[in-house]
């Protein structure tokens, strides 16, 4: 196959979406087909221009530079070429192959519902809206789809116009480089790598500012359990450096010397995190896949997550589940203490019992291998070509 990949650019600050680029065009050119990747080089978002007008000089690069060049490529391009969207936030682009073999990996739709104003608890400006609506605008044209989870695919069938004609899952695949690792060994690199003794082990959450990581909602279950416990853990919140909202919650934690905010971490030291804790708590309120819940488990650490799809998809019956916390301030306090009580319960769990789940996690990780994913899609690839 000649298969020819429409990626993010590599000059934002998101790097997830790259990073499935290259997993797909690399495997799929170890299984011998024709590669390429597409995607729009920094032109005007280069200029020496204020950082707010940055990000609208990168969606000139993005919109009119690149669809311009895209469309004089393509008359070089062979009728039989697959064009892989590869992710449904590139919906404007759709629109240019939507007429070829073509299909588009959706992650995610939490942005457009709540452009939709489907997730109140997340408000869109009215530039936000319009944006998500050109997006929504695009990906609707596309006829074939593949999708991180059922979840996924149950969001994106309502938000389409018409029955797509192909519509599949497949589970996101993990680098193989998540895997299990001496406990103490890990607690003692980590520690040295980042000044903290964490000997006794640590409560790890790994996630962004996004809203529905739900990050101040690690700080409450925390704060709850601390109140309550005998036993002292840090909590280490790797990702990106805490957005002020959540620095106020922080500040107001009565334990806030026991939470260490980690923004520096490669991904080396994010396998020592996660073979080091004692759990991994991660509580989102919503998410396209929840690749963290799959990390977790690859390196043996025991989950705690939201009983949510697809949450629950991901860590199938290997994980603590709780509830998901409400929006309601005067229910979130209960809701972190019922949390508490999860985390402790696992904190506390016997040696046997521990061992057991997390053999439990290692054998569930194992559903999200990256070759197993490449096969499904090159199997999906292959079948459109041939049907469509």
């Amino acid at each position: 196959m000649h298969i020819i990949f429409f990626s993010h650019p590599t000059f934002l600050s998101s790097q997830s979406m790259p990073r499935f680029t290259r997993m797909l065009a690399s495997g799929m050119e170890r299984n011998g087909h024709q590669v390429e990747v597409w995607a729009p080089r920094p032109r005007f978002y280069n200029l020496p221009v204020p950082l707010k007008l940055s990000k609208w000089f990168g969606y000139i690069d993005q919109f009119i530079i690149f669809p311009i060049e895209v469309r004089k490529r393509l008359k070089r391009c062979s009728p039989d070429t697959l064009f892989v969207i590869t992710d449904n936030g590139l919906g404007p682009w759709v629109p240019l192959v939507a007429k070829r073999h073509h299909v588009i990996h959706c992650h995610d739709f939490l942005a457009q519902l709540s452009a939709l104003g489907r997730i109140p608890r997340n408000q869109v400006s009215w530039t936000g809206r319009l944006y998500q609506g050109y997006i929504r605008w695009g990906y609707t044209k596309g006829s074939h789809f593949i999708s991180v989870s059922h979840e996924t695919r149950k969001e994106l069938h309502k938000l389409l116009k018409k029955p797509p004609v192909f519509s599949e899952v497949v589970y996101n695949g993990l680098n193989s480089n998540f895997r299990t690792h001496d406990v103490i060994e890990a607690r003692t690199k980590l520690g040295d790598l980042i000044g903290l003794d964490l000997t006794n082990g640590y409560i790890l959450h790994v996630g962004g500012n996004q809203w529905y990581k739900n990050r101040a909602g690690v700080i409450e279950i925390y704060n709850a359990w601390c109140r309550n416990s005998h036993i002292q853990l840090p909590l280490l919140l790797i990702g990106h450096s805490p957005s002020p909202n959540l620095l106020k919650h922080y500040a107001r934690s009565p334990y806030k010397s026991n939470i260490h905010w980690l923004s520096k971490i490669d991904d080396d030291e994010i396998r020592l995190a996660y073979a080091g804790a004692k759990v991994f708590l991660f509580p989102s309120l919503a998410e396209g896949f929840g690749w963290p819940i799959a990390e977790a488990m690859a390196c043996g650490c025991p989950v705690i997550t939201t009983r949510r799809a697809p949450m629950t998809e991901v860590a199938g019956e290997a994980a603590f589940f709780i509830s998901r916390c409400p929006k309601n301030k005067d229910a979130i306090a209960e809701w972190s203490i019922e949390a508490a009580r999860i985390l402790d319960k696992v904190i506390t769990l016997p040696d046997k019992e521990r061992e057991k789940l997390i053999q439990t996690g290692l054998i569930n990780a194992k559903r999200f291998e990256t070759e197993e994913s490449i096969r499904q899609i090159e199997k999906i690839y292959q079948n459109i070509l041939a049907t469509h």
